[in-house]
């Protein structure tokens, strides 16, 4: 929340002087004839750059990660920030890769993704708001499969779908709950077959996921072209490749593709792009552009969406699996407000000192640092400032991480900007800095354990849950993804971001849970199995109070409102 001392987001973004994008380029060596402006102050990188620093050596690798949400907020992306203009202040070439921000949550109920305070991605009215057109074209390509595949149906149906089968919904980057499920084809035999369908929102899409985890433009073909859309009546599957329309939705990917480049408040370079959601997808932003940072800066700082159960898990288990990558050190987000929330603090008292909540509270930041060290990764806990935090209360918060051999670190990004995380900065670069026997983290789970193990393996280790259950429908969902040939793929549990368990109201560390896997589905362009727990959905609704009501324009064109 602002302070006297600390004007609004929007008010701070809008009164920083911007460089020209160029000159951000030139920092990290990009030429001109390497960047394709969008106005000003953003722009995109060619792909042939990113082709010719191919085989380049590569600097060190950071991932933001946090404590399991609550209302009370954490603060990766504002911590990712902070941190990297904190590096840069330093001395160190720092870059930060993001997610792109979904329209849905930004008119919804979370806001924007662009930072806070004095840490913040610009412009960010641009980034929350349409940016360079990445999440459009990402729709417009996943909707062109769902229309050829309805146009297929009606035009004999060669292939012998089973309209009962098909797998594959469209999608729309808003929150609306009507569309989640509808009846299409209906008035009469012109207008197609009627089938029951759905939408969902474009950061669920597998073409989402593969955006992000493509290397390269043929890669991204590649995967478009194996995504299973439906089966046929003997229940063999059905690819977009069959469809012969995956050659069309890479062209309309093509310039999507290229990383987008922005700055910081501090003039930092920034690359956003990309942005499946942590909890019913991979949460990462895209391969493309994290390996472009590591080739053009020392430093290079990630995150991942929600807290480390989700987001780091999968960053880890999926992203660095199929990409070699490998954290050199790794920063889990946490603030006192937070803890109390997990230590049974309503949010109408979290402003009152508490340290014996705190203490409660700290089951959940010492879960998230277990599975992170399980990881064999080096971390620092970042305490996100608040201006009521006690000395006592932080006095918690270190003494509990002391005992682990981890150190906590108070940060001011929020309100000084890159200055108020220095020592964070110092800890950081001493820690990927540090030698490592291999370069490589230790997963969750081999790719060759089933894949009802490897699910089970992140309930339990990561979850810390008793075990999981499945309805026999579903176990044998399972069973025919082995038989398929898809048994050495990882898993990624869609959960609800806001407890260990599948009970979103269940805060702190839980135990003796068992985590209900509701169903399972095979995401073969991405390269993993989603395993849905709990009440997962993939469109979300609005609140009853929805962000967009406070969002508007003036006379003179400026918006207002965003946060």
């Amino acid at each position: 929340m602002p302070t006297p001392s600390v004007p609004a987001d929007i008010d701070i973004a809008r009164s920083a002087t911007l460089l020209p994008i160029g000159r951000i380029a030139e920092r990290l060596g990009i030429a001109a004839e390497d960047l394709e402006p969008y106005g000003k102050t953003k722009a995109k990188i060619s792909l042939d750059l990113c082709r010719r620093l191919a085989g380049q050596p590569e600097g060190r690798l950071v991932l933001v990660t946090a404590i399991s949400p609550t209302p009370a907020g954490e603060g990766k992306t504002t911590t990712s920030i902070g941190l990297t203009d904190a590096l840069n202040r330093l001395g160190h070439r720092a870059v930060v890769c993001l997610r792109e921000p979904s329209l849905g949550p930004c008119f919804g109920i979370k806001g924007g993704a662009a930072g806070g305070g004095y840490a913040q991605v610009v412009p960010m009215e641009e980034i929350n708001l349409h940016f360079t057109g990445d999440f459009h074209a990402i729709g417009a390509a996943h909707n062109l499969l769902a229309a050829v595949l309805d146009n297929h149906l009606h035009h004999g149906n060669a292939l012998g779908i089973d309209p009962g089968r098909i797998v594959w919904k469209r999608v729309l980057d808003m929150n609306d709950r009507a569309l989640r499920h509808i009846v299409v084809g209906l008035g009469g035999a012109a207008h197609g077959q009627p089938r029951e369908s759905g939408f969902e929102i474009t950061v669920a899409s597998e073409v989402m996921a593969i955006f992000c985890l493509a290397g390269s433009l043929a890669d991204l073909k590649q995967r478009l072209g194996r995504m299973v859309v439906a089966h046929t009546r003997d229940q063999r599957p059905v690819t977009a490749a069959e469809l012969k329309v995956h050659g069309a939705m890479a062209a309309l990917l093509k310039d999507a593709l290229q990383p987008n480049l922005v700055q910081t408040l501090e003039h930092s370079p920034a690359l956003v792009h990309g942005g499946p959601f942590a909890n019913i997808a991979h949460g990462c932003n895209s391969l493309m552009a994290t390996r472009l940072a590591l080739r053009l800066g020392e430093f290079t700082v990630t995150e991942a969406g929600f807290g480390a159960d989700l987001g780091a898990e999968k960053f880890i288990d999926i992203k660095c699996r199929q990409a070699g990558l490998c954290p050199d050190a790794v920063v889990l987000v946490a603030t006192v407000r937070a803890l109390k929330m997990h230590g049974g603090v309503a949010r109408d008292r979290l402003a009152a000192p508490d340290p014996a909540a705190v203490a409660r509270g700290m089951g959940n930041l010492m879960k998230h640092l277990e599975n992170i060290q399980g990881w064999g990764l080096p971390v620092v806990v970042a305490v996100n400032a608040f201006t009521g935090d006690t000395a006592e209360e932080l006095a918690v918060v270190e003494q509990g991480c002391a005992a682990v051999q981890v150190r906590a670190i108070r940060a001011a990004h929020w309100a000084e900007g890159g200055a108020g995380a220095l020592d964070l900065a110092r800890e950081v670069a001493r820690l990927a800095r540090g030698p490592r026997a291999t370069h490589a983290p230790r997963f969750t789970y081999p790719d060759d354990l089933p894949l009802w193990d490897k699910a089970r393996a992140v309930a339990q280790r990561i979850y810390g849950a008793a075990g999981i259950s499945a309805e026999p429908k579903v176990r044998a969902r399972f069973q025919a993804l082995e038989e398929a040939g898809h048994g050495r793929l990882p898993v990624c549990l869609a959960k609800t971001q806001y407890s260990f368990s599948t009970d979103p109201h269940l805060r702190g560390r839980p135990e003796g849970f068992t985590v209900p896997l509701r169903d399972v589905r095979l995401a073969a362009g991405a390269g993993f199995v989603v395993v849905r727990t709990g009440d997962i959905m993939t469109m979300p609704g609005l609140p009853r109070v929805p962000a967009a009501e406070a969002i508007d324009i003036d006379e003179d064109g400026n918006i207002v409102g965003l946060s």
